[in-house]
């Protein structure tokens, strides 16, 4: 299993940027897709983008697409998120989560499809 560990988060102001890293270690990490996640007080953790085993493909939810990018690179086992123009609403607990299933192209969505998540990393945004 993967262990992971975000760091990165914190506060920023309304229009500003944040790049959010997720460190893993375990020698599958490079087999998995990777994702990130956020949750805000009293709301469902939702998925915030994907990226697939090798990089080749990212996927994103319609609320942060053209102003999230995801990354990684396995050499380093590490995926990043970097958020710009941030918005108050954009204010949640991010983590990052290794995929269940190996050399995968399907673009998980769901958090039950991924095995392995970090502790999470606060981000805040004020307006």
């Amino acid at each position: 299993q993967v262990q992971l560990v975000e760091s990165g988060g914190g506060l920023v102001q309304a229009g500003g940027s944040l790049r959010l890293s997720c460190s893993a270690s375990g020698r599958t990490f490079s087999q998995s897709a990777m994702a990130w996640f956020r949750q805000a007080p009293g709301k469902e953790r939702e998925l915030v983008g994907g990226i697939k085993w090798n990089g080749a493909v990212t996927w994103y939810a319609d609320s942060v697409k053209g102003q999230f990018t995801i990354s990684r690179d396995n050499a380093k086992n590490t995926a990043s998120l970097q958020m710009n123009e941030l918005k108050p609403e954009d204010t949640a607990v991010y983590y990052c989560a290794a995929g269940k299933y190996w050399y995968s192209s399907t673009r998980y969505s769901a958090p039950g499809d991924f095995g392995s998540w970090g502790q999470g990393t606060q981000v805040t945004v004020s307006s």
